[in-house]
């Protein structure tokens, strides 16, 4: 008896235990936040104070440069036009490409190249990239190799090269013997007949053919550069990483005097340390420019359940502030693909799909006619991303949010190429999260990515840029934004919610079912908390009388801090996803701990749909046009929970 009792004394002591050490772990995570906050200051104020060092021309800095890093100073010399080069380089920018000056950071990447150093550049999307390879390759003799992940994005530089005059092939799985044939007989020619040639990673892995060509080419010095465009795919800690890329490292080992230039819009400073390792790169120059777009908005809109209703807010959408512009629908699968854009038909809408289980001539056939306005709207997965060029794309609208905020960057950046207003809008709903975490859970990191987009759509009340601005290591001022994302509209409207009354009843039903040993699905912990479903699991708990809308959202918020976490199941056909308690579920018996959730109060932050920007108006009026047809799907994601 004594022992049994001393065993339950234990217990209840290691409980308290564990209870103080969640307190601490919650403490430690708030320091850790203010010294994030911190060191974000001090490097914005050292770099303030290196240039102001710079600006004065001082030379007496004791800080010591290491001899693989060039200094500021020295990259600043190769933003002149003093290098034997220039001269034709500003001509080609001129004749060949129709413009007249450099956008920021394309002169130093272009010089750099050109004066054979390894480059990595960092450049959002829709600034220039692809510039700062094509331009040097049309001024160097021989051909460059340029490598890109996806056959979508080869037709469509081929296509801008084209349209300029300037000479590009590409290889692929789908290209004939014949011009295969005439493609590998060009490389060895000393008139090359052509400046570019354009093959994915898969290609150089596995013909054998290419890579004699390319060694034949490298000894007649008619390989002049290597290009890996979304360079970020050769690391497995990239967000779209592809196996092929890891076996690029032989083009440096085989052909180690040649330039490599690589160019990503996402990459992360340890990313690009991945990729220096994969690909055999010592010592390359790393340009990176601000991710910050400073012409597009970024909104969140709430997914409802209800498809017609769905449909019919895009359609509006489509129809109205759109009405004839271009414009891009993601879609999460190819199967939705074919549903939307089939759905967008029926409303009059011109809408084609485009998926990877096309047939390659199809696939063309949109992006050309899409490419030409002869299609308003294409309806895409991810086949349709990287590296599109298409200046007058006004909206990028995810009817599914995207696995991982790199990729919605990536995605969203296929708007406003021309600098002007565009809008990147994403549904956000609450069967979406569960549907992509089974699909990313194999992924490294992949649902710890999920959940940050997740983070991304929830999010209340800061800068939807400050959000992204963590994941490209840079410091972020909110004025910046300048009022082009909803939250930054609306930034005094959230209010801060005491939810922990809700949670527990969550968390009560998660532990009801554990004792049963039943397993709980999302849906089913919702249909359950409102007082559906079974009622054995309804016994112990009081069912709420929120909306589904904030019911949901409490749930998703319980998941993002911890007091609820994932649980897989697998089978033969598919992936289950259900809802285990979090390492925080036990702070809930605490009487003195509270959970907040920052939100909109209800009928507060109109369901709103900014209109391209308009002379006469504020800039409040500029962003805060409803169009017909949005009041009754298009709620914010803030809500107010009574």
């Amino acid at each position: 008896m004594d022992s049994g009792v001393g065993t339950i004394e234990v217990q209840a002591e290691l409980d308290l235990v564990e209870a103080e050490l969640e307190q601490v772990e919650l403490q430690v995570a708030e320091l850790l936040k203010k010294q994030a906050q911190l060191t974000s200051r001090k490097s914005a104020l050292l770099l303030q104070l290196e240039e102001a060092c710079d600006a004065i021309g001082s030379s007496s800095s004791t800080t010591s440069v290491p001899e693989w890093t060039m200094s500021r100073q020295v990259l600043q010399h190769y933003d002149g036009s003093d290098f034997p080069w220039s001269k034709e380089v500003e001509q080609h920018l001129k004749s060949s490409f129709g413009l007249s000056k450099f956008r920021p950071l394309q002169l130093r990447a272009i010089n750099l190249t050109m004066a054979g150093n390894d480059v990595f550049l960092v450049m959002p999307t829709g600034r220039g990239k692809s510039l700062c390879f094509q331009l040097p390759a049309i001024c160097s003799k021989g051909f460059t190799l340029v490598i890109t992940p996806l056959v979508s994005l080869m037709e469509d530089q081929i296509m801008h090269l084209k349209s300029v005059g300037i000479p590009g092939v590409m290889l692929n799985a789908s290209s004939s013997k014949e011009h295969s044939k005439l493609v590998m007989a060009g490389m060895t020619d000393v008139k090359v007949p052509f400046k570019m040639v354009y093959v994915t990673p898969e290609k150089v892995a596995k013909s054998k053919l290419l890579m004699s060509r390319l060694e034949k080419a490298y000894k007649a010095k008619l390989l002049c550069r290597i290009v890996v465009d979304e360079v970020h795919c050769c690391s497995q800690w990239g967000h779209d990483f592809r196996p092929d890329y890891k076996l690029l490292g032989i083009l440096k080992r085989q052909f180690p005097s040649v330039p490599l230039f690589g160019l990503t819009a996402t990459a992360t400073s340890s990313v690009l340390k991945d990729c220096e390792k994969i690909l055999c790169v010592e010592q390359p120059v790393t340009i990176t420019a601000s991710f910050n777009r400073t012409n597009l908005f970024y909104e969140v809109r709430n997914k409802v359940s209800d498809g017609d209703a769905l449909m019919s807010d895009i359609t509006s959408l489509i129809k109205g502030k759109y009405k004839n512009q271009s414009g891009i629908v993601y879609v999460f699968s190819q199967k939705d693909a074919e549903m939307v854009s089939s759905e967008l038909k029926k409303r009059d809408i011109s809408a084609y799909p485009y998926h990877a289980n096309m047939d390659p001539e199809d696939k063309s056939q949109v992006h050309c006619r899409w490419t030409s306005n002869k299609i308003q709207v294409v309806v895409a997965t991810v086949a349709f991303g990287m590296g599109i060029d298409k200046q007058d794309v006004r909206f990028v609208i995810h009817h599914t949010m995207s696995k991982s905020v790199e990729n919605y960057y990536q995605e969203s950046g296929r708007a406003g190429r021309d600098d002007l207003p565009a809008d990147c809008i994403v549904y956000f709903g609450f069967a979406d999260i569960f549907r992509i975490s089974t699909m990313v859970v194999m992924e490294n990191a992949g649902y710890q990515k999920l959940l940050q987009m997740v983070a991304y759509c929830q999010n209340a009340d800061r800068c939807r840029r400050s959000l992204m601005a963590v994941h490209f290591d840079e410091v972020w001022d909110n004025e910046r934004c300048n009022q082009m994302c909803d939250t930054c509209c609306h930034e005094e409207g959230y209010t801060s919610v005491d939810i922990t009354q809700h949670a527990r009843q969550v968390v009560l039903i998660v532990e009801q079912a554990g004792s049963m040993n039943e397993k709980v699905t999302p849906l089913k912990l919702v249909e359950t908390w409102m007082g559906r479903g079974p009622a054995k699991l309804r016994k112990m708990i009081q069912t709420t009388a929120l909306s589904r809308l904030q019911a949901e959202s409490v749930i998703v918020s319980l998941l993002l801090q911890g007091y609820l976490r994932e649980d897989y199941s697998f089978t033969p056909y598919t992936t289950y996803f259900y809802m285990k308690l979090g390492r925080k579920a036990p702070l809930l018996k605490e009487e003195t701990h509270t959970i907040n959730m920052n939100m909109w109060p209800a009928g507060d932050g109109p369901s709103v749909v900014k209109p391209t920007t308009g002379k006469g108006q504020s800039k409040e009026e500029k962003r805060s046009v409803q169009s017909s047809g949005d009041s009754h799907v298009s709620k914010k994601v803030k809500t107010r929970l009574s």
